[in-house]
Formats: structure tokens, sequence, C-alpha cells
């Protein structure tokens, strides 16, 4: 018998039953579209955060104690003696210590109570930040102690409205300090916690807390741009200093982190990427799901031209004719749900983003060739796969039997 015979047969088959082959490529359309539609969001958001982490310095590295990052939890063991052995590392520039206040900040009747940094005109340089308003902190600011601030643009939104704050007086707790600038926004809710910190000169910082031993965070570049040489420097010279036998480079064993921001990259890219997998693997799921109802439609179908299909191999068709043209119908309902489902999905997918950028902004439509053709290459396979027991039972009918069939 001729393939185009074979194809022929097939085409005549599906249009015989096109409300049920409609709803049976309905199951491959969601199937296909999920998928399609989770991997381009996912690899979107990941564009989108990393495209916001790497407006930082991939050079910069932020050193602090092991649990500091918990709310309300005083660990220290970084101290001014390590910060001064750092300094004096080759491999390390524009370091910039931190000491943190818990105080409020007033002005007027309004109040807000932001992450107070006291630290070195050296932090903007390494958060590649700049001022909208007025200045930075400078060097005559820390050698001199002033009672100077300046405001992340959130914080001086929040205390002024629309006002302009420069030279305006607040209150940190009980000490009062004159504004001097206003940093621009970060422009993403990524880094709304960067536009609300209050920064004021570390000597301030360091006379208020009374610290004379422990600072609370180190943030500073590499010299040449070798990160791993630098991290491995800082963390050597750490462990020396803190008595840490640590040949094993667990950093568990650590009693601090010492990591660059090229490093939180490359973990916010994994993560990122693990969760747009997962969710691609759970909008699979719907595919296979889609995939168990062409097999049970192929086997109604199979059950209602059982006659047909014994005056066929009657008439001279063989067993593989028969078997070819139940597996061709089984991939065509499949490859047409696929396409179906990936050109709805980039649709449905690019209108989504349209409206996240217009709520977060920055964010683009992100899609690869493989997230489509992956889907649809999978659709194909489960149209086969499935396909496969209702044509093999097709094939498998005896003329006779077949033709008596009621």
């Amino acid at each position: 018998m001729l393939l185009s015979d074979t194809i022929s047969a097939a085409m005549e088959g599906l249009k015989r039953s096109r409300m049920r082959s409609l709803l049976t490529t309905l199951g491959i359309v969601i199937g296909v579209g999920s998928v399609v539609l989770m991997v381009s969001i996912g690899a979107s958001f990941e564009r989108y955060i990393l495209s916001q982490v790497e407006s930082f310095s991939g050079d910069t590295f932020e050193i602090h104690a092991k649990g500091i990052q918990d709310v309300g939890k005083d660990v220290l063991s970084i101290t001014f003696g390590d910060l001064e052995a750092i300094s004096n590392l080759t491999t390390v520039k524009n370091i910039a210590p931190a000491i943190f206040l818990t105080d409020r900040v007033k002005y007027g009747r309004e109040e807000i109570a932001p992450f107070v940094f006291g630290t070195t005109k050296e932090i903007f340089i390494n958060w590649s930040m700049k001022p909208e308003y007025g200045r930075l902190l400078n060097d005559e600011d820390d050698r001199g102690a002033k009672a100077v601030v300046v405001l992340g643009s959130q914080a001086a939104e929040d205390l002024f409205t629309n006002t302009n704050p420069i030279g305006k007086r607040l209150t940190i707790g009980s000490r009062k300090f004159t504004v001097v600038g206003v940093m621009e926004a970060m422009g993403s809710p990524l880094a709304a916690q960067m536009d609300s910190m209050v920064y004021v000169p570390f000597s301030v910082a360091k006379a208020i807390q009374g610290r004379t031993t422990y600072i609370d965070y180190i943030a500073l570049q590499s010299m040449g741009g070798d990160n791993e040489l630098t991290r491995r420097d800082i963390v050597s010279l750490l462990r020396q200093r803190h008595n840490i036998d640590n040949p094993e480079d667990d950093q568990d064993k650590d009693d601090f982190y010492a990591r660059s921001f090229e490093q939180a990259m490359d973990i916010i890219g994994t993560v990122t990427m693990s969760i747009t997998l997962f969710l691609g693997l759970i909008a699979g799921i719907s595919l296979l799901v889609g995939g168990v109802g062409i097999m049970n439609i192929m086997l109604v179908s199979v059950t209602e031209r059982t006659k047909e299909i014994g005056l066929r191999k009657a008439v001279g068709a063989r067993r593989q004719d028969i078997l070819l043209q139940f597996l061709l119908e089984a991939i065509v309902l499949t490859l047409i749900g696929g396409v179906v489902g990936v050109i709805g999905a980039l649709g449905l997918g690019y209108l989504l983003t349209m409206i996240a950028n217009k709520l977060l902004g920055g964010i683009t439509y992100a899609i690869s060739l493989q997230a489509i053709l992956l889907p649809l290459a999978t659709a194909i396979i489960v149209g086969l796969v499935f396909g496969i027991y209702p044509a093999r039972k097709a094939a498998g009918l005896r003329p006779i039997e077949a033709m008596g069939y009621e």
C-alpha cells in the first residue's frame, strides 16, 4: 500500500471526528503551552534579577560575621585589626568598613526606622551609587567626625516628601545631623532596601556605638579583577587571625563570610534556573496527562473503526500500514496541539511580561529556541509513545473478525 494512501487514510480518520480530535488536541495545547509559558516567564525574571545584581560591580566583596544577617542577633567577629590587615593585602582596594546604627530617624513629625550605615566614601564606589542632590560622604567628614548624613532616595521621600532636604537638620537617635546629599534611586523593587538606607561618617557611628574592637561589615573591590585570588587571600588571612584550622576549606567552620557579588550572581542564577526548571517540570505533567488522553481517544477510535480496519486489510493493507496510520493520527494531533500551544504561550507570556514591566520596570521578555523546540519534540514523542499501543491493537486485528465486529 502506498504511503500517500496511508497518510490520506489517517487524515480522513481525524476529519471524521473533528470535535473529538479538537478536544484531544486541547490537552496537548495546555501541556505544551504551560511548559513554554513557565520557562519563558522564569527566564524573563531570571534576566531581570541578574540585571539588577549586575548594577553592582562584580569585583566587589563583602565581609561580615556569620549571623549578622539575622535580625536582632548581635554576632561580632571582624575586628579593626582585621580591617587593617586586609587593607594591607595587595589584591584589594577601595576598602569601606561599616558600623550599623539601629536608631530611628526623625524630621519634624515624620519618623522612619531605616538601616543606618556608618561608613566611608568608598562604599559608594563599591556599590556604584551616585548622588541625585548634594554630595556624598568624604574623607573630611570621617576625619572630623562631622554630623552629616546622606539619604537614600526613599528615605528622603519618606522624611521630606517633595521638599529638597539638602541643608535640613534631622535627628538620628538623640543627635542632630545635617543632610548633605540624596542618592539616586536604584530603580528596582529588588533594591528597595538600598533606597531606604541612611549613611553617616564611619567615625561618628564608631563613637555612637562606642566601638573599639569590632566592626559589622566591610565592602571592598579586588585589585586587578582576579576575584578568586582576592577571596583566597582574604579567607586565608582571616582564618589565620581568628585561629581557625580549616585545611578542607569548609566554610561552615569559619566565623565570617567573604564573598563577591560575582559569587552572589552565580548563586542567584543557579537558584532562578532551578526554579524555572521546576516550574517547567510541573507544567510538563499536564503534557503527560494530554498523552494519556490521546491514548484513550485512539483506543476508542480503534474500537469504532474495527470494521474499517478489517476492510482495509481485506483489500491489501498490511499490518505496518495500519500501524503507521494510527501512529500518524496520534502524532498529527500532538504536533498541531504543540504548535498552537507554543504560539499561545508566547503571546500570553509576552503580555504578562509587558504587564510586569509596567509594574516593576526593567523586565524584558526572554525566550530561547530550545524552550520552544524541546516541548514540541516532547509532544511528538508523547504522541508516538501513547499512540503505539492503540496502533498495535489496530494492526493486530484479523480481517475476518474485524469485519464481523458489531
